[in-house]
């Protein structure tokens, strides 16, 4: 039996040589090996699979900078810690990235609060008050902005290194407005910007929905929250790199 296999996203011709194999393969419109292997970027394919169309310059170079800002969230970031210990504890690489796509996708942190803080961005408007009002709108059960971090007054420098690179792009009108008015939005958060709420600005100056952003936010993550959990795999649990603070913790409960 001969099938022609064609979605919004796929389209593909039967091979008359056998019925589980197809030709002619085209990805919105794109012949895919003829036109886009060997010639289409990383981001410019990723922007063509979410989108449909093929990405302008502008939208490309932000995008880029985004996937390099996120692709390692460092051992830190819990969802990363979460894959670090699947490795130590001698789980393939498989069962580590499920735990960390776990972590990432929640409320705290992760893809949950991405999306509170693109509603408020998508809402929010330029004026100083209508942002503060659309952050609190989307605030969790505490009280707590999305984009922002609980665990510090402070702004890491990483994160205002971050959007600063960011921020640089053509296309960032929330993010420069962002940089500009951080120090206030964080005094009046009490608490310091998050690298969420950087991404979630970026992911909405792209022009993505919610469902778009959350999609990318997770997936550009995975690079280095799996480069560090196949770093910990074959080690003992004495080498991980939080161990001695979790055994000073544990002398402290005593």
């Amino acid at each position: 039996m001969s099938e022609r296999i064609h979605t919004r996203i796929w389209d593909e011709s039967p091979d008359p040589r056998s019925p589980f194999l197809g030709q002619n393969v085209r990805l919105f419109g794109y012949d895919y090996y003829g036109d886009l292997v060997g010639r289409a970027r990383w981001v410019e394919m990723l922007w063509l699979l979410f989108t449909g169309e093929a990405p302008t310059p502008d939208q490309s170079a932000l995008l880029e900078r985004l996937a390099v800002a996120l692709a390692n969230p460092g051992p830190r970031d819990p969802s990363v810690h979460a894959a670090m210990c699947g490795g130590v504890g001698g789980s393939p690489p498989a069962a580590s990235l499920v735990a960390a796509l776990a972590v990432a996708s929640g409320d705290h942190g992760g893809a949950g609060e991405l999306r509170r803080a693109m509603s408020a961005w998508a809402t929010a408007g330029e004026a100083f008050d209508r942002v503060t009002d659309a952050l609190t709108d989307q605030a969790d059960d505490t009280g707590m902005w999305p984009g922002f971090s609980p665990l510090s007054h402070h702004t890491a420098h990483s994160v205002l290194d971050c959007l600063a690179a960011l921020g640089r792009a053509s296309l960032a009108r929330r993010l420069t407005w962002l940089h500009q008015h951080e120090p206030s939005l964080s005094d009046a958060a009490r608490c310091g910007l998050s690298l969420t709420g950087v991404a979630a600005a970026a992911l909405t100056d792209l022009g993505m929905d919610l469902d778009q952003g959350e999609a990318l936010f997770l997936l550009l993550r995975l690079p280095g929250t799996l480069a560090h959990a196949v770093e910990q795999s074959g080690k003992r649990h004495k080498q991980f790199p939080f161990f001695a603070l979790n055994d000073i913790t544990r002398s402290d409960d005593a």
